[in-house]
């Protein structure tokens, strides 16, 4: 009986074992996306010949499937320029980009030998449009991402052609032959490119077993051991993926990521021209440093390759903040509970720099509250002015800390988000209880 106990407890410690391990594995795997703040994502295909959904505008019947096919023959990418996209991206801050390589509609971006929708094959682009800007990302040291949609409406084998017009309700040898091919084009993708990251889409048609998705992953793994995987491929993704709402609260998921348009489109669209303003985008990326998160932020090229002015405009400003913000965005961590500053906050990795995001020109002085730390220093990033502060409430009797006072100059905010480093004696110290009263001899 002994013995069979000590064989239990040792199974148990050595399932243990191999979940820290596992979970060491998974967060080294991760770190460099959990650093990295801020990423592009790049929707571009057919559809930006006309200016409509992606995909969508034909399985809503916005459209005819073959009218939607005949922009075939306008994507020309006769200006496109992957050194150029890649130097662009580097400039605005992002640490990885994303590109669509295959949409729902199931026209691939790269010389696929699995079927032949590709622009290879069937546009007068002519050539691989991925393996260039793979090259360009990883010669600005960027790292590689390649969207690819699971499920394909063009594929003769895909059940699902429109939501109202179905190939097939059960046919077990058809759908083999689909998963088949999904493997096949991705087994080319991580061969030939070697991704960082996968981002899934498309995953919600069916389900894990269906899509085989364990196998799947094991495969990508196989084929590259320390590609990560985004939430989309049923349960077996690294992080989570929010779309277009930025989170009110922190996502469950200790990875995460919101992916968000610049305007209304995903895909070049020629008459949306609601754009974020710059300020709105660089809040919005705050605001997921402050949640512990990235911001992925989409462009859509036109059907030349040639990336919108608005959109040049905005990853250029954006560029101007990150760079001279940079030690309060990359390789920080989820800043403090909004009750102690009236704003978004972050920390460095040690815990002792607490970062206060201003976004707005204060009326008065900054207040931090609750913070049992001795504050030993304060400046402005980016710009190195030192910053005096006042502790107002603090009782020699109380362990309640005192409310700090900060006064900001005018002459050194940010025309968009300024951003004040507080040096602490430790790692961050909150007070979270409900206060102290006097108490009687």
């Amino acid at each position: 009986m002994r013995k069979v106990l000590y064989l239990v407890v040792a199974i148990i410690l050595s399932l243990g074992a191999n979940a820290q391990e596992i979970s060491k594995e998974t967060q080294k795997r991760m770190q460099w996306f959990g650093d990295a703040k801020l990423g592009i994502f790049i929707h571009w295909g057919i559809y930006s010949v006309n200016g409509i959904d992606e995909s969508w505008s034909f399985f809503n019947d916005y459209i005819s499937y073959d009218d939607y096919m005949n922009q075939l023959a306008g994507f020309t990418a006769e200006k496109y320029n992957p050194e150029q996209w890649a130097e662009l991206i580097a400039g605005s801050g992002a640490q990885y980009a994303v590109l669509t390589t295959k949409h729902h509609d199931g026209v691939a971006l790269w010389d696929t030998k699995c079927n032949d929708l590709n622009v290879v094959d069937k546009t007068p682009a002519g050539k691989d449009l991925v393996a260039p800007f793979v090259k360009a990302l990883r010669k600005n040291d960027l790292k590689v991402g390649l969207y690819y949609s699971l499920l394909d409406w063009s594929h003769p084998d895909y059940p699902n052609k429109t939501r109202k017009i179905k190939r097939y309700e059960n046919d077990s040898l058809r759908w083999a032959n689909f998963v088949d091919f999904n493997f096949c084009q991705l087994e080319e993708l991580s061969k030939q490119f070697k991704p960082d990251l996968y981002w899934f889409d498309g995953d919600w048609e069916q389900s894990a077993e269906k899509w085989k998705a364990k196998e799947l992953s094991e495969s990508l793994r196989k084929w590259n051991k320390d590609v990560i995987l985004n939430s989309r491929i049923q349960g077996y993704g690294d992080y989570a993926t929010p779309e277009q709402g930025l989170p009110v609260t922190r996502p469950d998921a200790p990875y995460w990521e919101l992916c968000m348009t610049m305007n209304d489109s995903w895909g070049y669209q020629h008459n949306d021209h609601n754009y974020k303003t710059p300020n709105q985008v660089i809040r919005i990326l705050v605001d997921c440093i402050n949640k512990g998160g990235n911001l992925l932020l989409d462009i859509g090229p036109k059907a030349d390759g040639s990336i919108p002015e608005e959109q040049v405009k905005i990853l250029k400003e954006l560029g101007r903040w990150t760079n001279k913000h940079a030690e309060a965005i990359y390789g920080t961590q989820a800043g403090i509970p909004y009750e102690h500053y009236y704003g978004p906050t972050a920390l460095n990795k040690t815990g002792d720099i607490l970062y206060l995001f201003v976004p707005h020109k204060p009326n008065g002085s900054l207040v931090l509250k609750g913070i049992k730390n001795k504050i030993n220093r304060m400046w402005v990033v980016g710009n190195g002015t030192k910053l005096n502060w006042d502790v107002k409430m603090k009782q020699y009797w109380s362990a309640v800390p005192g409310i700090v006072y900060i006064d900001v100059p005018e002459k050194v905010l940010d025309e968009q988000v300024t951003v004040i480093a507080v040096l602490l004696d430790g790692k961050v110290d909150l007070y979270r209880e409900q206060g102290q009263v006097i108490e009687s001899n």
